[in-house]
Formats: structure tokens, C-alpha cells, sequence
């Protein structure tokens, strides 16, 4: 794996070759039954914490969150500006993703990026979880951020990190698209009440940010091997 020296930091940068080969590898995680489903549940994680954060940045407050089995989940709040709430999950999921690739190519700061979220997913449990099985798959998450810190070799880190954004990306390019089928419910519908924009335009926003995420991803591994 090259590494190169960027913006006085060690940045470590994986060919495009293993761009590829770890894109494939999330894709294919993505679509194993069972094993997927931590991977969904960090996406909705993600999302419903989006949904929480423009809350308070708008002015409103979260009650709790709630996580479900199949990767469903819901934020309880009162007040904040309705359309940033509603557009911030799935544009958030996608953004976290992008983020936490990046961090995967922070050699220094890998560690101090797991622990990070780690600790961000504890916090969550400790604000704003409060039923049992919410809990429970926090604290699942929680520990697959935390446990690869126990790991010696710091290129399990970044490949381990980067798959799990990039399965994060890939989920939120897949979930949108379950909207359609929904009569009447989920975050498109209630947008379109909200600004009488056809939820489906919505959607399309949404599939276009997951698609930008993954461009930028690439464009990154791109631009370093040039």
C-alpha cells in the first residue's frame, strides 16, 4: 500500500486496484444475510443520528432514538425546521461515510478515529437511548469501532475502516430507493408534503448524493496515485 505525504500529514492511500477490490468486498458484505446486518444497522445509526443532529441544529430536541432488528429506525423529536430534519438522514448517512474514509487514510489518527466513534456511539446510548434492544445494538456497534483498536497491525485499521465506509455508502445508496415502494410513509413522502417537491425527486437527491460520496472516495484515490 503507497504512502504519501499530504498536507504535512501521513496520509496512507490505497491504490486504485485496492480501491476496487475493497468496493467489492463492501458490496458483496453488504449482501451476505445475517452478516450484513451490523453494516445496516451502522447506516441507520448514522441516519437517524443525522435526523437528531439537524434537529438541535434547527432549534428542536431529541427525545430518543430507536433502532429496530432489520435495520429500520426512528428519531423522536419535538420542534427544528422539518425539511432540514427530514432531507439529513439519508444525506447524512452517506456524508458520515464519506468522512470516516477519509479518516481511514489519517495513518496517524486511525486509532484516534475509531475511538472516536466508539465513544460517539456510547454517548448516543447514554443520551438518547433508551429501550433495551437500542441498546443493545449500540453497544454491538460501539464494539466494532472499539475492538479493532485491539489489533497490532495498523493496516487492518485502515482496510478494516475504509470496507465499513464504504458499506456505509453503499446502504445508503440502496435505502432511498426502498421508498418507493411506501405508501404514504417515510422521510421522501413527508418532504413532499412539507415543500410539494414529488417525493421522488427527493429520492433521486439522495441516490445522487450516495453516488457523489463514492466519486469523491474515488477521486481521492485517484488524484494520489497521479
Amino acid at each position: 500500500m503507497p504512502t504519501q505525504k499530504m498536507d504535512g500529514q501521513s496520509a496512507t492511500i490505497p491504490s486504485r486496484g485496492q480501491f476496487f477490490i475493497e468496493l467489492l468486498s463492501a458490496i458483496i458484505l453488504t449482501r451476505i444475510p445475517y452478516l450484513s446486518v451490523p453494516f445496516k444497522w451502522l447506516e441507520s445509526y448514522f441516519h437517524e443520528l443525522s435526523h437528531g443532529l439537524a434537529t438541535l441544529l434547527s432549534g428542536g430536541v431529541v427525545s430518543h432514538i430507536q433502532l429496530f432488528p432489520n435495520g429500520a429506525g426512528l428519531c423522536f423529536s419535538q420542534g427544528g425546521w422539518s425539511v432540514l430534519i427530514g432531507f439529513a438522514g439519508y444525506f447524512g448517512a452517506a456524508l458520515w461515510g464519506l468522512l470516516i474514509f477519509n479518516l481511514a487514510i489519517w495513518r496517524r489518527g486511525i486509532r484516534a478515529s475509531f475511538a472516536c466513534l466508539g465513544i460517539g456511539v456510547l454517548l448516543t446510548v447514554l443520551f438518547w437511548g433508551r429501550d433495551l434492544l437500542t441498546i443493545g445494538i449500540l453497544g454491538i456497534l460501539a464494539l466494532l469501532f472499539l475492538l479493532p483498536l485491539k489489533l497490532s497491525h495498523s493496516h487492518i485499521l485502515t482496510v478494516s475502516l475504509r470496507v465499513m465506509a464504504l458499506m456505509v455508502m453503499l446502504n445508503a445508496l440502496a435505502s432511498p430507493t426502498v421508498l418507493l415502494g411506501l405508501n404514504g410513509r417515510g422521510d421522501a413522502v413527508m418532504l413532499a408534503q412539507q415543500t410539494w417537491i414529488p417525493a421522488w425527486i427527493w429520492v433521486g437527491i439522495w441516490l445522487l448524493t450516495s453516488l457523489s460520496m463514492l466519486w469523491l472516495c474515488w477521486r481521492r484515490i485517484d488524484s494520489a496515485a497521479k
